[in-house]
């Protein structure tokens, strides 16, 4: 399908292909791995062929059509979401529409919700625009860069149940390594500018490129024992008669030895959340909570009426729901972000919130720089350790006075998480946190929270987080709230299990 040989690519004076080749052939399913700025999104380009190779050779198979969702699609469009999705559909007819309709009610969207314009959609539904318009054109080959970023659980879920049954290629970059182990049977990493293939999935390709790594440092530290012996035995017989020729035979040797090169370092974040001082058993409450929202040209949202909920010192909760069950806006008012409009938030004893914003641009002032927007808290930190801290999440040196604004999607995370970390609290409200992070940044993630003793309350679409983190599974549904222990895959089967005992019961 597409052949890349060879294929030299650098922007200015950073090298992010060198010699790198790869096949990717009908029916694959492949996922991009690699450190953020190796060039993954560059690739995807090139293979769409709207950037050009330095050098070497990119061959595509004939008629073959390539489909590519990028990470971010400003909503510019001023047709309607049905409209959108079916501008340039082939043969379109009344099938075609409904079937491009059924994908976007799997994406999550209501049937009110078609005849709404794109540009007056968020940018996480217009991506879901994006999205049914490119499944509903089923190219040979689909290149899709970070699709679960602006997704819920639910579609979540749909989306893996479809592209499991997908008759195409599939290329990803993705972060979330459970939806990676859905979808794809091999991992291409873009390591030391080149692209190697491992089959089989994520866990088996950490497994075989710590294999690897180990034979080059165990060739390594041989290698290294071996010349430091020729090396003294040199130093020692170059100015005798008797052996000197011998010695210079060994020099020669050393000269023309190949030498092993260890594997780069990539650099990884470095976290840890200082340990938070002791709360009161009870740590938030919501009282009586009433919440509705203001619609234009629609009737009010009544999410929470008269609603209570209530939060204990170190337990470590996932809030799961479909789109609009007011995840979020019940991890605001917990966090004291918005308010409710009757009823109270009983705040514990010594407690001290930090609330982690799923919408970044929202919380970082464009107009400052990284080290203002991090020492920007009452607790008048000195600058010299929190550009320790911002060193160690991948900001060093003059990286700091760069403008938020400018940012990355995943520089904005990390920002977002030093932001904490020089403010610690005790009662952690994470939403969304992994949006953006690389796989790297989300496991050093993980391993802080797990270690944090404090109380946690996340909402995220990575199963893998919610697996590795939540002893508690909150279910959010029309404004009431049911608690499942354990972690989000017990949820799923005992949200199975309750189906299957209500069908039996009709």
């Amino acid at each position: 399908m597409i052949t890349l040989r060879n294929v030299h690519k650098s922007f200015s004076s950073q090298v992010l292909f060198e010699d790198a080749s790869l096949q990717v052939n009908d029916g694959d399913r492949f996922a991009l791995v690699g450190p953020n700025g190796a060039g993954k999104s560059t690739l995807f380009k090139m293979m769409l062929r709207t950037e050009e190779a330095d050098d070497g050779d990119i061959q595509f198979k004939k008629g073959v059509v390539v489909g590519y969702l990028p990470q971010e699609n400003p909503p510019t469009s001023e047709k309607t979401v049905v409209e959108e999705i079916l501008d340039g559909a082939e043969d379109y007819d009344g099938r075609i529409e409904a079937e491009g309709k059924a994908i976007l009610m799997g994406l999550g969207f209501k049937v009110d919700g078609f005849t709404r314009r794109v540009n007056t959609l968020s940018g996480g539904w217009a991506m879901r625009v994006a999205m049914a318009k490119l499944l509903l054109k089923k190219p040979d080959l689909l290149l899709l860069d970070e699709p679960t970023n602006h997704l819920d659980l639910d579609s979540l879920l749909w989306l893996e149940e479809y592209l499991q049954s997908y008759q195409g290629a599939i290329f990803v970059i993705s972060h979330d390594r459970d939806f990676i182990n859905k979808i794809c049977n091999s991992i291409v990493s873009l390591q030391e500018h080149k692209l190697r293939v491992y089959h089989g999935d994520y866990e088996h390709f950490l497994a075989q490129r710590e294999s690897e790594k180990e034979k080059i440092y165990s060739a390594w530290r041989l290698q290294q024992e071996q010349i430091a012996q020729m090396e003294d035995f040199v130093a020692r017989n170059r100015a005798r008669v008797s052996t000197s020729n011998r010695a210079q035979s060994m020099l020669k040797r050393l000269e023309k030895m190949e030498r092993i090169e260890l594997p780069a370092e990539t650099k990884t974040v470095k976290m840890r959340f200082p340990q938070p001082s002791r709360t009161g058993t009870k740590v938030l409450e919501l009282k009586g909570i009433s919440k509705t929202y203001k619609v234009a040209d629609h009737p009010d949202i009544k999410v929470y009426d008269n609603f209570d909920f209530s939060l204990e010192r170190g337990q470590k909760m996932a809030f799961v729901g479909h789109n609009g069950a007011g995840k979020s806006t019940l991890l605001k008012m917990l966090a004291g972000v918005i308010e409710p409009d009757s009823g109270e938030r009983v705040l514990g004893l010594n407690v001290k919130t930090g609330y982690f914003s799923q919408h970044r641009d929202g919380i970082l002032d464009p107009r400052k720089t990284v080290l203002q927007e991090a020492m920007d808290n009452d607790r008048m930190n000195p600058e010299l350790m929190v550009r320790t801290v911002l060193g160690t999440f991948l900001f060093p040196g003059d990286n700091v006075y760069k403008k938020t604004e400018v940012l990355s999607g995943g520089e904005k995370s990390r920002l977002m998480l030093v932001k904490l970390l020089v403010d610690p609290p005790n009662v952690i409200l994470m939403d969304e946190p992994t949006t953006h992070l690389d796989m790297a940044s989300v496991d050093a993630l993980i391993a802080a929270l797990k270690e944090f003793e404090g109380t946690l309350c996340m909402i995220s679409h990575d199963v893998y987080f919610l697996n590795a983190l939540a002893d508690s599974v909150v279910h959010v549904e029309h404004g009431k709230t049911t608690v499942y222990p354990g972690n989000y895959d017990y949820f799923r089967y005992r949200q199975e299990q309750l189906a299957r005992e209500a069908a039996g019961q009709k």
